[in-house]
């Protein structure tokens, strides 16, 4: 039997209101998940609560964790289909989850203006594509940074290093600054897998070949000079021990060695110097410094995407995700909330809305990466698939450990990296 023009109207009707309580939130859910401090989540669901607000009937329900297990717990639920609307996304594995066809493209809501990127760089749109497509708008621009305490240095009588510095210029500030203070002039840091592709950056390559079928470098001399550097500071006591900074590796920012005076440098990506600061207090004197460099190498920073919000693909409602993500984005009164905590805005209305009011942390973040952006190298292609196979069950666990814990040599453990993550790599020829 046909339907009536009355019953088609009435249909076409509902659908127009179905439709329209996507995007204003009537009698919807949103699952929000993150990664950060506490500084991060108090700043987020602040933003979250205000957003709920403004469109009754929604109910926004979010998780966070610390970074690994943030991880841990994505793949888990991506096994189980039950990952969230919005996922805060890293660039380290941007390409593999968008590959792997867990995330939804971004272009058509930029298109329909849906996510507003009328006031953002294509540069930074570029940053979140993978095959032509964009998987991740950038929450924030950064870069890797030394945090150094200004006074131990004045205290050890060390100047300030010259903002070219170079690896063997550290080792004699952090062998001095042991000596003269007593405490680690790092506790820990320099292991960290992001090291290891900027040192190669500094050295004119790529860790990874851009088409993710090999390593993206041929001589491994850098990578084993770089590690007995850092085995003749452990030897030493300027830089802690695995086991004497277990406690700190996934600790607060309240914990942080830095924070407590048992260091008097810190590794940082810029965007998570806020917590540091603020856990620290007035009366604390810190300055932003650049990732030192091979002697005649290029900088070893680049700037990237602090990291993404991305949409998954699995999203019952993505009109509604990217209707949150552009406020996220665009909203002057949520950035006013954020504080840049996530990097410096992509969007140019809302960082010259914050530059005025910017306290001394913002103030040091965005000149910072003022610095970086006149002398930096190009940020590197997005990590190739199996670069978390080659983080978790052969960076870590086969190299670093057990160099570290003085189980193999440094020239073993780099030959091990090697074999290991160029077999992994190699399955990218046929996939």
């Amino acid at each position: 039997m046909k339907p009536s023009k009355i019953t088609v109207l009435i249909i076409a009707l509902l659908t127009t209101l179905l439709s329209a309580a996507v995007v204003h939130g009537q009698d919807k859910t949103l699952y929000i998940e993150w990664w950060g401090s506490q500084n991060r989540h108090d700043r987020t669901i602040k933003v979250i609560e205000a957003y709920e607000a403004a469109h009754p009937g929604l109910d926004i329900t979010y998780e966070f964790a610390n970074f690994n297990d943030y991880w841990t717990k994505l793949n888990t639920q991506a096994a189980g289909s039950q990952l969230p609307c919005v996922m805060q996304q890293d660039y380290a594995y941007l390409a593999e989850w968008g590959q792997r066809g867990l995330l939804a493209p971004l272009d058509p809501f930029f298109d329909s203006k849906a996510i507003d990127v009328s006031h953002v760089a294509q540069s930074i749109l570029d940053s979140g594509t993978v095959d032509g497509k964009v998987y991740g708008l950038s929450l924030g621009t950064n870069s890797q940074s030394f945090i150094l305490d200004v006074d131990a240095f004045a205290k050890a009588g060390v100047e300030l290093p010259a903002a070219d510095w170079t690896w063997k210029d550290f080792e004699t500030i952090a062998m001095t600054l042991h000596e003269k203070l007593g405490i680690w002039a790092m506790a820990y840091g320099l292991e960290d897998v992001q090291m290891w592709k900027s040192l190669y950056l500094g050295a004119g390559a790529n860790a990874f070949k851009v088409d993710g079928t090999a390593l993206g470098y041929s001589d491994d001399k850098p990578l084993t000079d770089y590690y007995n550097m850092i085995i003749r500071l452990e030897e030493a006591g300027a830089i802690g021990s695995p086991d004497e900074t277990a406690e700190f590796v996934n600790g607060s920012p309240e914990n942080s060695p830095l924070v407590t005076g048992k260091e008097a440098m810190r590794y940082q990506w810029s965007n998570q110097v806020v917590a540091i600061w603020k856990a620290a207090g007035e009366g604390r004197h810190f300055k932003l410094w650049p990732l030192p460099r091979l002697e005649g190498g290029k900088p070893e920073n680049y700037l990237k995407p602090s990291m993404f919000f991305s949409i998954t693909a699995s999203c019952p409602t993505p009109d509604l995700a990217a209707d949150f993500i552009n406020d996220f984005t665009n909203s002057l009164e949520a950035n006013d909330v954020l504080a840049a905590e996530r990097g410096v805005p992509i969007s140019s209305v809302v960082r010259d809305h914050l530059l005025p009011n910017l306290d001394d942390v913002g103030k040091a973040t965005f000149d910072f990466l003022a610095q970086i952006e006149t002398d930096s190298s190009p940020v590197p292609p997005p990590d190739p698939k199996g670069y978390s196979d080659i983080l978790n069950n052969v960076y870590t666990p086969l190299f670093v450990q057990p160099v570290m814990y003085k189980q193999i040599s440094v020239d073993d453990g780099v030959a091990t990296l090697r074999k290991e993550a160029e077999a992994i790599l190699a399955k990218n020829k046929t996939s």
